[in-house]
């Protein structure tokens, strides 16, 4: 409430500290927070000049008079990301804000990889608009971003002794790895985790890739955006 009324925001949000304490949970939460960072960089988000528009749909405050404004919860009745298609529609009207808090926990367990699993799969494809161009697009730029370093790595310390070059590979590998590491230290540090974590990201990015293919998948399959007994089309409707 109060950065809502100081700063002027017609919606605020905060996304919450996701529970982190099962070993697939410390592997890939912390990473779905790097990512949505990443997808929707919280600066664009809180820049009222940018159109960038995201909400964590756990935790979010809007205006009632912001609400009826914008058409009220039928204006994202057939959205399946529903916290961000409100936050895309409050931005069209007034400045919205989106931040990290440690304060606020979630309690929602995540045990089995097949719970994020089916979670990430839900809705992956249709942020990449069920396109195939963005989806290879994704896929590649996951790969060369996330599996080429330690790639590399493997086979400078397999083949190096037989050329320069391929030493020079596994440093710049390496290098890559590392620098990956650093990058995502500060989202394992606001989850209390211990710094060598840092080393499995690219299992976390592997992951991630195997799960927005699945995405797809389902989509094709005419399995894709189901979500508490409704199916949500591509075109937005919902069935069921």
């Amino acid at each position: 409430m109060w950065k809502a009324e100081t700063h002027g925001r017609d919606l605020v949000s905060l996304m919450v500290l996701l529970r982190a304490a099962s070993f697939w949970e410390k592997l890939l939460i912390p990473a779905f927070v790097f990512f949505f960072q990443k997808l929707y960089p919280f600066a664009q988000v809180n820049d009222p000049s940018k159109r960038t528009a995201a909400a964590a749909g756990g935790c979010i405050l809007v205006c009632r008079e912001t609400l009826d404004r914008v058409g009220g919860i039928a204006r994202i009745r057939n959205r399946l990301i529903d916290d961000c298609a409100l936050a895309a529609a409050v931005k069209e009207k007034g400045p919205i804000w989106l931040g990290l808090t440690d304060r606020t926990k979630s309690l929602r367990a995540y045990e089995h990889l097949s719970e994020i699993w089916n979670m990430v799969a839900r809705t992956a494809f249709v942020q990449l608009d069920h396109s195939i161009i963005n989806l290879a697009g994704t896929l590649v730029g996951m790969t060369i971003l996330y599996l080429a370093p330690p790639s590399a790595v493997v086979f400078g310390l397999v083949s190096g002794q037989e050329s320069s070059f391929i030493l020079l590979i596994g440093i710049l590998g390496a290098a890559a790895w590392v620098l990956m590491a650093i990058l995502y230290w500060p989202t394992l540090k606001l989850y209390r985790m211990h710094p060598l974590w840092s080393l499995s990201f690219p299992m976390s990015g592997f992951l991630y890739s195997l799960m927005t293919l699945s995405s797809a998948v389902r989509h094709w399959r005419g399995s894709g955006g189901a979500w508490k007994g409704r199916s949500y089309s591509a075109a937005g409707s919902v069935d069921g």
